[in-house]
């Protein structure tokens, strides 16, 4: 009976270890099929219409970007809200690292304080990969303006209050920042004429439709070195590299102005960490590559990259300071 019984429990261990091996066998070519990250197209979203600075900035990297990790990458323009509309599909696309944004500051720090209904949380819903670039905005006028100066422009506001019309990539955008700084320490009131992009508002800005706009370098440096657009001044505290004849606003008349715009890249929270350091490496060596660095200084942008970790504390302090900001110098979104 011993004998009978040892003999049944050998039998039933063979068998659940045929059970067992053939589970681990039908697993391991599941495992092995798993394709190593990026195994398909990329979309990068620009967070801008196209012709503006972020459009030219995603255009640049895209194709450096497939070269490297020999995939297709698509840039997809998703302007409207500031940036928000990109934002928030990116932020609700699969975390799964084939969704990239290229984002600014309003989209990724401030819109909160514009918008009472955003369908995501920039500092929760959305992981830092590394910043991409940074530079002052450039205070434009068309040419029809009389004032060829800052304090002239002051002065010219300060006559017409409301008369002078303010164009903007969209309420909350570093341009939007920058000009509601403007009229709070220069004491003056512009109108605020916000698009769904800075390619658009230079459009009109070109058209004589407005009178002024806080641009990226990117979107001004053609149309100032044609003569098409008057330069007065840079939002930066000093002169600018890309500028060196252009003081900045805090030299030419608002003392403690300062105003710079940055974008950086962003993918959905709960991306596998490994595929953000993908990523990371890809964009930071991509963005340090002399040709690169080139093509965009050409367009008034010096390229800045760092830590996913970085970032994310940069964005936070930029979500910080620009609330503070916006509480005590009350501005809104008109």
């Amino acid at each position: 009976m011993a004998a009978e019984r040892l003999l049944k429990r050998i039998a039933s261990c063979a068998v659940h270890g045929a059970v067992a091996g053939a589970l681990l066998t039908a697993a391991q070519p599941a495992c092995a099929q798993q394709p190593a990250y990026p195994a398909k197209t990329i979309r990068l979203i620009a967070s801008q219409a196209p012709g503006g600075g972020i459009d030219s900035v995603a255009r640049i990297v895209s194709s450096k970007l497939s070269e490297a990790v020999g995939q297709t990458v698509i840039v997809d323009n998703r302007p409207g809200a500031n940036g928000s509309i990109a934002a928030e599909l990116t932020a609700k696309s699969p975390p799964d690292g084939y969704t990239v944004m290229l984002g600014a500051v309003g989209n990724l720090g401030v819109n909160t304080f514009f918008y009472t209904k955003l369908g995501y949380d920039p500092l929760q819903d959305l992981a830092p990969v590394t910043p991409a670039v940074s530079g002052g905005n450039v205070l434009v006028v068309h040419p029809s303006v009389p004032a060829k100066s800052v304090k002239e422009l002051i002065a010219l506001a300060r006559a017409r209050p409301g008369a002078l019309a303010l164009g903007t990539s969209g309420t909350g955008g570093a341009g939007h920042l920058a000009g509601a700084l403007f009229q709070s320490m220069a004491k003056i009131t512009l109108l605020h004429v916000p698009y769904k992009g800075g390619g658009p508002a230079m459009v009109d800005l070109l058209a004589g439709q407005v009178q002024l706009v806080f641009a990226s370098s990117a979107s001004a440096v053609p149309n100032i070195n044609s003569g098409r657009l008057r330069a007065l001044a840079v939002t930066t505290a000093r002169r600018s590299k890309i500028f060196p004849d252009l003081p900045s606003i805090a030299e030419a008349g608002v003392p403690g102005y300062e105003a710079h715009s940055w974008y950086g890249f962003v993918v959905a929270a709960k991306t596998p960490q490994d595929i953000v350091t993908r990523l990371n490496r890809e964009f930071v060596q991509i963005l340090n590559r002399l040709d690169t660095g080139d093509a965009l200084l050409k367009l008034g942008l010096e390229v800045w990259t760092s830590t996913p970790e970085a970032f994310g504390a940069y964005i936070k302090s930029e979500y910080d300071k620009w609330g503070r900001i916006i509480r005590e110098a009350g501005i809104t979104a008109n």
